[in-house]
């Protein structure tokens, strides 16, 4: 993987400080083409939004070849040249709220390797404690996947389909433009979400990829309008297969329990890209 052990990371620490803003709160909402929320210091951050804030400020001298700070720095310097946003499991305690400031302690709880069907894959497990000033509180994990880029003649991965019939879906698609405007708001400078060439030439993709967390937001706000009222609670989303910009895709919905929902995304194929549970409050 390197010749540096990765595994003398875990446990390493970084706290960054930001402050809920409601001018970047409005920019988030023109990037997910959604009604900005009402900016005043009873609003909630909506669920997902997060992202739009915390952000690695990393000077150009220490970007990597796909546009990534360089490994090395917080995450373990992993050789293996594809990096892509696996999973992410968040618990929502009491929604960050507008003006309010926030304290975010990210730790690297495990890093691991392993054998996949396409070559190695290592696995970076990364925790984030959010404290806010005001009473604000959640936890999340998520997981970081670093694998070998596939051999030319690689048979493809095998489709994976929906398990169950939905209660209701949506289709939707994301353009050049609306990819480059989630990649400002949250400061993600990967090649892949902006760069057609280096997604076709280097990385093997048909398109632009459409962000892992872009599109867990997504799902997080077709699983909110399932509970008008009803505050999000939990969610875990697991990554399967990767969304494009060159074709539609579609958000599925299925109630689960009483608060609980399965929420999914699929490709043009309708092969599953994403799939996640959310938990609502009572």
């Amino acid at each position: 993987m390197t010749d540096v052990d990765p595994t003398g990371w875990i446990g390493r620490s970084r706290s960054t400080r930001d402050t809920i803003d409601a001018g970047q709160m409005a920019k988030i909402a023109a990037a997910l083409s959604s009604p900005a929320p009402a900016l005043d210091t009873t609003t909630s951050l909506p669920p997902g939004w997060h992202w739009g804030f915390f952000h690695d400020i990393t000077p150009l001298a220490d970007i990597g070849r796909d546009g990534h700070q360089a490994l090395g720095e917080f995450l373990p310097p992993v050789t293996l040249p594809r990096r892509m946003w696996a999973a992410g499991d968040l618990k929502i305690t009491r929604p960050l709220a507008i003006g309010e400031t926030v304290d975010k302690t990210s730790t690297i709880l495990s890093v691991e390797e392993k054998q996949g069907r396409t070559g190695k894959l290592v696995f970076v497990r990364v925790g984030h404690e959010f404290a806010g000033d005001r009473g604000g509180s959640m936890r999340e994990e998520h997981q970081i996947v670093y694998r070998e880029a596939p051999a030319p003649d690689a048979a493809p991965p095998r489709p994976i389909l929906p398990p169950d019939e939905p209660d209701s879906s949506i289709t939707l698609s994301a353009s050049p433009v609306q990819l480059f405007r989630y990649s400002a708001v949250t400061f993600n400078s990967h090649r892949i979400h902006y760069d057609v060439d280096f997604c076709r030439d280097e990385e093997g993709y048909d398109g632009l990829i459409i962000h892992g967390p872009l599109t867990a937001t997504l799902l997080m706000d077709l699983a909110c309008r399932q509970a008008p009222g009803r505050q999000l609670t939990a969610f875990a989303f697991r990554a399967l297969s990767p969304l494009t910009h060159i074709h539609k895709f579609s958000l599925h919905v299925r109630k689960t329990g009483d608060n609980a929902f399965s929420v999914w995304a699929c490709n043009h194929r309708g092969e599953l890209a994403m799939t996640a549970d959310a938990v609502m409050s009572s």
